[in-house]
């Protein structure tokens, strides 16, 4: 009898669970701005219980992969905070400039630069401002950096240095959090856009013949990804969608593999076992051992994963769809995507694969009137129709 009654409530739930509509399998996206940010497109909930919750403690240490050989000139502003210098793109040497006095300011996390770009010059610009006869602003496209700018007053790139304090910030949901805590923001932040999801980033013809995450734990593959202190978030949620799209592909995972043990082999320096290539040596011609692995950028992760696939010592990054896409647009010839669920053109992501929301809030200040009319126009663009083609276009959704 209890035999039966076991088998009953096993029935139930599976009547249950396929008689749920078809939204009620898929992954949830919120608009909501106190919901998570970041979410992973979910498992139905009968199979949860198998699959990992958190990822190992990270404690490899990255090797950071930027050109070399480039000379260190001295900067006008030293130890500015923040400083978005860095090697692969940000460098000005010999421009000198303090600008302290702007009709507009934007502070965004970058990694929707391509769409922004676009709305900023082919609509923003031209369709909402051409009566504000606005002359001096700026927008920066970097990690989230917008607490210490106002902080500080002062953002620096090589020898030019901003002083300005934006009157709009954008980012991940964690970042407008702190803003608020911070009581730098005021009103209530609006949904800009959701990616979709995570991919790989290989070299043109992809020569080391990656398909899954599973050819990530090869000793001959080395990985590139955002620097975990300074683009924390990121880092996260790429390294955490490669844990858990191998914890739910166990049925495709190598005999003696899953996913802790993937991790570890990129992220820890260990679990190569037997796999071990003997006939990597390149480690006697980059300074790169073959079990260091997992490579890093210094601070802007969307330029330097691609120089580092493209010309450093990476075979291949974890990048945001759209900006993998971004790369392959503008150097077909250098790059291609691995898609992790779907195809490049279309992708799918796969159970596991996290999805970034970004928002958008004003930022307090004594503003002129049109200082103050511009961030409330700039806002109105960003929830456009036409941004949304714009997003559309560039692998993004709403």
């Amino acid at each position: 009898m209890r035999d039966i009654k076991m088998l009953l409530a096993v029935l139930v739930c599976s009547i249950l669970f396929n008689a749920a509509p078809a939204s009620a399998h898929r992954p949830f996206i919120a608009d909501d701005p106190e919901t998570d940010e970041e979410l992973s497109v979910l498992t139905p909930a009968i199979q949860a219980s198998a699959i990992p919750t958190v990822p190992p403690a990270i404690t490899g240490e990255p090797v950071v992969d930027s050109p070399r050989n480039l000379l260190a000139w001295p900067q006008d502003v030293q130890n500015s905070v923040p400083d978005l210098t860095e090697p692969t793109a940000n460098r000005v040497n010999d421009l000198h400039a303090r600008i302290s006095d702007c009709d507009f300011a934007v502070s965004t996390a970058g990694n929707y630069h391509m769409a922004l770009r676009e709305l900023w010059y082919n609509v923003f610009l031209p369709n909402y401002t051409s009566d504000l006869g606005l002359k001096n602003w700026f927008y920066i496209t970097s990690p989230p950096i917008t607490l210490d700018q106002i902080k500080n007053s002062i953002v620096t790139i090589g020898n030019v240095s901003l002083t300005c304090r934006p009157q709009v910030a954008v980012g991940p949901l964690a970042f407008i959090n702190q803003l608020k805590a911070a009581g730098y923001t005021t009103g209530s932040a609006a949904p800009v856009f959701h990616s979709r999801g995570n991919v790989l980033l290989v070299k043109k013809g992809n020569p080391k013949h990656i398909r899954s995450v599973w050819d990530l734990r090869r000793p001959n593959v080395r990985l590139v990804t955002p620097n975990p202190v300074t683009e924390k978030s990121t880092f996260d949620n790429y390294t955490q969608s490669l844990y858990f799209i191998a914890a739910n592909d166990v049925q495709n995972a190598p005999d003696g593999w899953d996913a802790d043990r993937l991790f570890n082999s990129i992220f820890n320096n260990t679990g190569m076992g037997g796999d071990f290539d003997r006939d990597d040596d390149r480690g006697r011609h980059d300074g790169v051992q073959p079990w260091n692995k997992w490579l890093i950028g210094t601070k802007i992760h969307h330029r330097e994963v691609t120089w580092s696939v493209a010309y450093g010592r990476a075979d291949v990054g974890v990048l945001f769809y759209h900006l993998a896409l971004n790369a392959v647009k503008n150097f077909p010839e250098l790059f291609e995507i691995v898609p992790l669920g779907g195809t490049a053109d279309d992708p799918q992501p796969l159970p596991g694969n996290k999805i970034s929301s970004h928002y958008a809030i004003r930022i307090q200040g004594s503003w002129t009137p049109v200082q103050q009319t511009a961030a409330d126009r700039f806002i109105s663009a960003l929830g456009s129709n036409e941004f949304t083609t714009i997003l559309t276009n560039n692998g993004l959704t709403r």
